[in-house]
Parts: structure tokens; sequence; C-alpha cells
């Protein structure tokens, strides 16, 4: 078979809508690139989303927020629907302060300087006079869909969001005869991509046809797999990622631990009584309430105290 050699053509080019025309193509790639194309643009490519929300005064998502139009379930709908362009690695932190009466925006919710909202006249809210609406969020990026029981903690007040990461919202393609010449068995294909409008469709389109490609080179010269030892379970599951400021510590025995290095539940729980006396600001009577902070979370810590 020859090397393929085809043209891509832009017949459309809007903000979150692009039109191309690809041909000609060998009979059947048409179906054959669409398919892969459209596959891998609603699945993997990586877009921004809020993972979680503490509202000020709500202590779960089944609440009411005085002063607030709309319930804490409905809020929480509009902010999955706050669109993010961030391609950080790392979870960023957001917030939103509101008073007075009137809408608030996706607009009012104050992101770093390398996260940008791109639908900022979104509605999340109504609220009446003389009320507030405070909150602090976590976006993180990501590709596909993420469930909220991934990041459910169990600490009071902090809700975890399903979260869908595609940037892509609809692809659609459609396969047509065309003539090459006296032939006329070859294909047209033309494709169709809407956006969230964080990314530009003609390069959702070439970011998708990279990770085909990506894919095809392990075929064609596979990489040695390494396969990773079995990391030994500790018990602690999902607890065990917790900070130390998430298990109900005092503010001085939490910041005491942070600053000596044992910022999570996992790191504290692995720590040795005799480094632990050496940390500033705490003593035995710390230890103690550390003790119990753990306890109520079924974690036991398996230090002696006198």
């Amino acid at each position: 078979m020859n090397e393929p050699l085809f043209e891509i053509k832009e017949e459309i080019k809007e903000k979150n809508y692009g039109k191309f025309v690809i041909t000609p193509l060998e009979q059947g790639y048409g179906d054959t690139l669409g398919n892969a194309l459209r596959r891998v643009l609603l699945t993997s490519l990586s877009g921004a989303a809020i993972t979680s929300v503490r509202i000020a005064g709500v202590k779960h998502q089944f609440s009411t927020l005085k002063g607030m139009k709309e319930d804490v379930v409905e809020f929480l709908l509009n902010l999955k629907k706050v669109k993010f362009s961030y391609s950080g690695e790392k979870p960023v932190k957001a917030s939103l302060s509101v008073k007075g009466a009137g809408e608030v925006k996706a607009k009012d919710i104050k992101v770093p300087a390398n996260c940008k909202i791109a639908n900022p006249e979104f509605i999340l809210a109504i609220i009446n006079k003389g009320s507030k609406l405070e909150a602090e969020m976590e976006i993180a990026a990501g590709s596909g869909y993420s469930p909220a029981e991934e990041r459910s903690t169990g600490t009071i007040g902090l809700i975890p969001l399903d979260a869908s990461f595609s940037p892509i919202t609809r692809v659609n393609y459609k396969v047509e005869e065309t003539r090459v010449g006296r032939l006329t068995n070859f294909d047209k294909l033309n494709f169709e991509i809407w956006t969230d409008g964080t990314i530009d469709p003609k390069n959702a389109l070439l970011s998708a046809a990279k990770i085909l490609i990506s894919y095809f080179n392990q075929i064609v010269s596979p990489k040695k797999v390494v396969k990773e030892e079995k990391v030994k379970d500790d018990g602690l599951g999902i607890v065990g990622k917790l900070s130390v400021e998430e298990i109900g510590l005092p503010t001085r025995v939490a910041n005491a631990l942070a600053k000596a290095g044992y910022e999570t539940v996992e790191g504290l729980v692995k720590a040795k009584k005799e480094d632990l006396v050496k940390v500033r600001n705490l003593g035995e009577k710390s230890l103690k309430i550390i003790t119990v902070a753990l306890a109520e979370k079924g974690v036991n810590w398996g230090i002696t105290l006198k």
C-alpha cells in the first residue's frame, strides 16, 4: 500500500466549533480515522474542573443556605459547569466571596494567574440583599470523567464533586464518496468538533491525532514495560492521605506537625515517638490529643503513652 497522501481543510473556524474536511482517503479509511479520532477526542483530552468545594455555613450538599435562591445541590451542579483553562500538574485553590443582592457569576471566582475561566458570565446563584456566599474550592486537571466517590474524605463540610474534565462537548463525522481523476472509490471525511471554549478545535484535532500516534508507535517500536513492585498496604486507605489539619487537631498542634514534615496521617503514623517529642510545641499532652484524633478516624497509632 502506498504512503497515505491527503489534505486537511478547515472549512469553518469558530471559538467553540470547527469543521474539517479530510480527503482523499483510501476506501474505508474515512470511518477508520473518523471513529478513532472521535473516541480519543471525547475521552482522552485533558481539561480542568472543580473537584471539591467547601461552602461557609454548609455541612453537606443537601443543605440550604439562607439568602440564596438556589439550594446547595443546584449551586453545586452550576459549579460543575464552570469551564477552566489549566494544565498544571497539581490541584490549585480558588475562592468565592460575594455579598449583597444580585447574580453570582463564574467570573466572581478568584483563581490563580495560571488558571482562566472560559465562561465568566455563567450564573452560579442569585442571593438576596444582606446575604453572602463564601466558598473555597479545588481545581484539578485530568481527562475523562472522575466520580465524586473517588475523592470522598468523610471530612464534614468538604463536598467532593463529579468532574468531567473533557474540553470536548460533541464530535460528529460523516463519510462521503469522492473522485480522484477517473477513480470514484475514495472517501471524504467531514469532521466536526464542538469545544467548551478552553481549547481551539484544530488544536484538539491535532492532540487527538498525536495520542493515536503514541499508541501505534508502541506497536511498531515497543518500549519495555517495567513492572512496578506492589507497595505494601498500610491499612490506612483514604484516611492516610488526609492532612493533619483535616483530622480535627488544634491549630497549634497541626501547625507544629506540618512544620516538622508530618503533613499527612500516613506520615504521622510512621513517625517514632522519640522523634515527635523533639518537635517544637509538642509534648505528651499533644501526643494524647493526636492519639484521640486518629482513633476517631479508626487509626490505631501504636505509640505507647504514659
